[in-house]
């Protein structure tokens, strides 16, 4: 989402943009290529005291009127590093809620959740959730008196212009993406795969990822005798290929805020199935342009796969209304537009 937002506000050419990142990879490349000028400060060899004069030796450098973080310890840098200067207003994206899927949070990050909500909350300026319903939970966190400060800017993805046409096969493919994290709730993927093989041997499972969940889905996999009909495929950095093969995309998550996995498979014409979690319901219409399901029963997720099966028409339209639903709301070029607005209101602009 970092990268497709500084990719379409480099459009605007009143913005000049610089970029901090606490570790290299794939965005570091990637924000490099957009020519966007960027600092890379390794949090896993810098203590925490070092990085906030990093960033403040930066801040100090450019002198930016708005500071954009994202997660907790983007936003407590931000804050402690533009603490003793002047200008900057700081906006923060929540992307989701804490995490504590599968186990209690430890008290070290509980401390740090709340720090965080109190900074989101008391000193900066704009908090930016991603779905109205993380928008409602943050209002009760931090008081009715904030819903003008928690504005809502939904995620957006760059959209395939064009879509090669998907070869007849004599398999069909149910597929999904993401961090292999409790709250992403795989096993439930393998048990609907469990349910639709017992009506079917014509179906082939994809799962896209890694994480530290990896081991357990394997297990259950080989445990249930799935074997290659159900193929753990690692983390792929070209999704394209990835989503054009699939037939129906499967989200299994516990919450949601706007997953982008599910607005690409939307983008390419795949049909998505999810539960009624979260930001989940802002992207899906029931029926119209995928199914939302409203409990966590494999068999509720298996009898929708089995009767998109059996349906190319219907599953053709679905895909279809899926494909035009992203176009006309979850473009990159919408969401860096709202976030350009916002950056200007926000500095009286």
């Amino acid at each position: 989402m970092a990268f497709h937002l500084l990719k379409g506000l480099t459009k605007y050419e009143d913005v000049d943009l610089s970029v901090v990142l606490l570790n290299e990879g794939r965005l570091a490349e990637e924000i490099r290529r957009l020519g966007v000028p960027l600092e890379v400060i390794d949090e896993s060899k810098t203590a925490f005291s070092k990085m906030i004069w990093a960033v403040r030796k930066m801040l100090n450098s450019v002198s930016p009127d708005v500071i954009h973080s994202h997660r907790y310890k983007e936003n407590i840098l931000s804050y402690l590093a533009s603490k003793t200067r002047k200008g900057g207003k700081l906006i923060g994206t929540q992307h989701g809620m804490p995490e504590s899927y599968g186990g209690k949070r430890s008290l070290k990050n509980h401390l740090i959740s709340n720090f965080n909500s109190l900074l989101l909350s008391r000193c900066f300026q704009n908090v930016v959730a991603v779905s109205n319903e993380i928008q409602e939970t943050l209002v009760k966190q931090y008081g009715s008196s904030s819903k003008s400060r928690v504005s809502v800017i939904h995620n957006g993805i760059t959209i395939p212009e064009s879509l090669s046409t998907r070869k007849t096969k004599d398999t069909f493919v149910i597929g999904s993406s993401g961090r292999f994290f409790p709250v992403k709730d795989y096993p439930l993927m393998v048990e609907v795969a469990r349910e639709i093989l017992k009506n079917t041997n014509t179906v082939h499972f994809e799962l896209a990822g890694d994480g530290p969940e990896l081991r357990n889905l394997q297990t259950m996999v080989h445990r249930y005798g799935l074997g290659e009909r159900f193929v753990l495929r690692g983390f792929l950095n070209d999704m394209g290929p990835f989503y054009q093969e699939l037939d129906v995309y499967l989200n299994t998550s516990v919450h949601e805020g706007i997953p982008l996995s599910v607005l690409e498979a939307m983008a390419h014409r795949v049909p998505v199935i999810a539960p009624r979690v979260g930001g989940l319901s802002e992207i899906v219409e029931d029926g119209m342009d995928g199914y939302l399901i409203e409990n966590r029963n494999p068999k509720a997720f298996a009898e929708k796969c089995l009767q998109l099966l059996k349906n190319k028409t219907l599953r053709e339209q679905i895909g279809s209304a899926a494909r035009e639903k992203v176009i006309s709301g979850f473009s990159i070029d919408q969401m860096a537009g709202k976030y350009y607005r916002l950056y200007r209101d926000v500095v009286g602009m």
